[in-house]
């Protein structure tokens, strides 16, 4: 090392995730790198007159936290929405929709988040009806925490032109009623997309997971800052939890350019992967796009590599698609792509040399997801591709030990669990058949497979506090049978979220790891967590984060 390195870190339970030394106390970087990893005594004696000395005081340092799994765009804009979370009954969402409403006239349509499926009641629907006595004078609408549902009062539903129905594609439905006309229930995003461009940002922020392509008209010069001051918000935030890196899992030119723009102004604080979306109604010529993305768009800080489809919707509103029925109906979900156009789009996107990312809940769509990648590799040759199944809610043991066979990454988010905490544990449990539940959220058991496990959040699914998610698997709540414990270590799970998510973007020789020469992604946590009780691990909050050697969070 020729010059003094401008930061510092010592006194620190360094977990390395490097083999060759697993352990350390201090590290020390400069021009954005690691440049040594040792004692605090050795790397306090390299502190230069310029250096900043960062004191962890015996608390955990890890490399960045990386989100495998999340919706840059729209988890940022909903920092500034009506959140709903814990909100139960018509009585309580009334009173905090009218209030809102009050402190807001000047909002088009009134719009909420984190809805719950059953927010007015156990077995009780959401209907059009019900939100008109919510708010009857405007427009009011409001989002399942899954994103896979909007609910709309009949202002909302008569303004986005939605009341008597529409056409949608395949796996959406706009739900109707014995009258003719809707019943308030949008399901995936074709159908609620008109309810979406009512909004504050016009629906910009959800364009990348409606239709993949750019807003039209494209946005002007004040509706493109204020997507950036929205962006740069949602950034922060991120840091704040200890993120460096970020995989997005939606994407359009229009989001790209918006974060290398942010890149070359520096207020870009996370490195972020954005994919190209692939749409059920495309051709296959439309990969055309992800070859341009790739190249314009390729830096260390933002680049695009892969490619998102969707598979199936959500357990909850029945649409994940399932190898038998729902439980006392005729209906096993909803299919977004057909198997012979899905297995092309592999095909396509295989030979390309694309990373494929795609959503798959249901057993019969984890399957079919599958029996794509075998598609691909039988028709492209084996490679280390890397494709991802997102999700993996239902699994049928015939299909477990296919992930290892074909390389494919089980990218998980643990709080989403009936057992992670957040969600009601008995409302999935009703939408599932006994013998499934052996193998529903099954971690461990895809883990103990051989298959590679990553972890994320699906931010705004849930909050994208890492330390949350890390006791959602590390601690999970404990069901009766026939659910059964998916406990992950700890070592475990940070290494699915900080070396394993690196990997998971073929970056594992560069960050990931707390090494000399690897990219200066650090967090430095406020406790020790391998001293911390497993159920208090939600406790431990980021003292400082770097990205790149710069320090984009401090407590």
């Amino acid at each position: 090392m020729t010059l003094p390195p401008e930061t510092i870190i010592l006194n620190g339970r360094l977990i390395t995730f490097d083999s060759a030394c697993p352990r350390a106390e201090a590290l020390a970087i400069a021009d954005g790198r690691i440049a040594a990893v040792g004692s605090t005594a050795e790397i306090r004696a390299l502190v230069g007159p310029g250096s900043r000395v960062i004191d962890a005081g015996g608390a955990t340092v890890l490399p960045g936290f990386i989100d495998s799994h999340v919706h840059l765009f729209g988890g940022s804009v909903e920092l500034g929405c009506l959140d709903l979370t814990g909100v139960q009954g018509e009585a309580a969402l009334t009173a905090k929709v009218r209030e809102w409403a009050a402190r807001h006239p000047q909002d088009r349509l009134v719009f909420a988040v984190q809805a719950d499926y059953a927010i007015l009641g156990p077995g009780l629907r959401t209907t059009r009806q019900a939100l008109d006595r919510v708010l009857p004078e405007r427009p009011f609408a409001m989002f399942a925490p899954d994103h896979h549902t909007i609910w709309a009062n009949t202002e909302a539903l008569e303004a986005a032109g939605l009341l008597r129905g529409g056409a949608v594609e395949a796996g959406a439905q706009i739900v109707m009623s014995a009258d003719g006309l809707a019943t308030g229930e949008l399901q995936e995003p074709s159908a609620y997309a008109p309810v979406l461009r009512m909004t504050r940002h016009a629906g910009r922020d959800m364009m990348g997971l409606v239709t993949g392509a750019d807003p039209q008209p494209p946005a002007t010069a004040a509706e493109r800052a204020l997507d950036k001051a929205a962006l740069e918000q949602g950034l922060k935030h991120c840091a704040s939890h200890g993120i460096t890196g970020l995989h997005n899992m939606d994407g359009n030119f229009y989001q790209l350019e918006l974060l290398a723009e942010m890149e070359a102004e520096g207020t870009l604080l996370c490195r972020t992967e954005v994919p190209f979306h692939y749409k059920s109604p495309d051709p296959l010529d439309r990969f055309a796009e992800a070859e341009e993305m790739r190249r314009r768009f390729n830096s260390d800080m933002v680049w695009c590599n892969r490619v998102k489809m969707f598979m199936d919707g959500v357990v909850e509103s029945g649409t994940a698609l399932m190898l038998q029925p729902y439980p006392g109906t005729d209906h096993i979900g909803d299919a977004v792509f057909e198997p012979e156009h899905f297995n092309a789009a592999c095909i396509r996107a295989d030979a390309m040399g694309l990373q494929i990312a795609t959503h798959a809940i249901g057993d019969l769509a984890v399957r079919r997801t599958l029996d794509g990648y075998a598609a691909a590799r039988a028709a492209n040759g084996a490679r280390d591709s890397r494709h991802r199944i997102e999700h993996i809610e239902v699994l049928h043991a015939d299909d477990l030990p296919r992930f290892k066979e074909l390389g494919v990454l089980a990218s998980i988010q643990p709080g989403h669990a009936p057992f992670g905490g957040y969600f009601p544990p008995g409302g999935v449990g009703a939408m599932l058949h006994r013998q499934q539940i052996s193998l529903a959220y099954a971690y461990q058991k895809i883990r103990e497979s051989g298959a590679r496990v990553i972890f994320s959040t699906d931010w705004p699914v849930i909050p994208v506090d890492v330390m949350r998610s890390v006791k959602a698997a590390v601690a999970p709540l404990e069901l009766e049978a026939p659910w059964c414990s998916q406990a992950q270590s700890l070592m475990d799970t940070l290494e699915s979220y900080t070396a394993g998510n690196a990997w998971a973007e073929f970056n594992e020789r560069r960050k990931g790891q707390l090494k000399p020469g690897m990219m200066a992604d650090v967090v430095v946590m406020s406790h020790d967590l391998e001293a911390m009780e497993p159920e208090t691990l939600d406790q431990a909050r980021t003292a400082a984060t770097l990205c790149g050697g710069r320090i984009t969070w401090e407590a």
